[in-house]
């Protein structure tokens, strides 16, 4: 397997200032999954970081965690569970609430999606002040699952969202 370079890899990502409100820079990683050597990179890498895990299932988070976490699971050889925004899901869900900086937002789970014992490592492009995956996590411990992992394309230490979660083993291929 060829080695990553995470700085490599960050050269990828492109910042927008001012989005989604002014004073924040958003990190795009649409510019470094359109190229293909690098999305692979990623994706390789985290998957090696969880190969002596037996991973059940992975779950990742709407929108851009599916994009990560579907080609997991399948290195993984786990099953794929998303976790979607309130109202996405047709069958019977269980949901969590967490906190924005405008508000809070919504997340569920099919009942069935996750069982006692399951092993999870649960997945979203970036970690930023750990509520999403903070809600995610608590969808996971309501069916018994449990969490082995967190894994994330980016991690924004500034933001501090790794001591909101740190109970959980956290791997991120690039941090800045």
């Amino acid at each position: 397997m060829q080695q990553t370079s995470s700085a490599d890899l960050a050269e990828k990502i492109r910042d927008i200032p001012d989005f989604p409100k002014p004073g924040v820079v958003f990190k795009d990683i649409t510019t470094l999954l359109k190229e293909p050597d690098a999305f692979k990179r990623a994706i390789d890498d985290l998957a090696q970081r969880f190969q002596a895990d037996h991973i059940d299932k992975v779950v990742a988070a709407e929108s851009r965690g599916f994009i990560l976490g579907a080609p997991l699971a399948y290195l993984l050889g786990a099953g794929f569970v998303p976790a979607r925004k309130l109202g996405k899901l047709p069958g019977k869900t269980v949901h969590a609430q967490y906190t924005l900086e405008y508000g809070t937002n919504d997340v569920e789970m099919h009942t069935d999606a996750v069982t006692a014992g399951d092993r999870v490592l649960v997945v979203d492009d970036l970690l930023a002040t750990g509520g999403t995956v903070g809600a995610t996590i608590e969808l996971v411990e309501q069916l018994d699952g449990e969490v082995v992992a967190l894994a994330f394309l980016v991690e924004l230490e500034f933001l501090q969202g790794r001591d909101r979660l740190k109970n959980h083993r956290i791997e991120a291929v690039i941090t800045y």
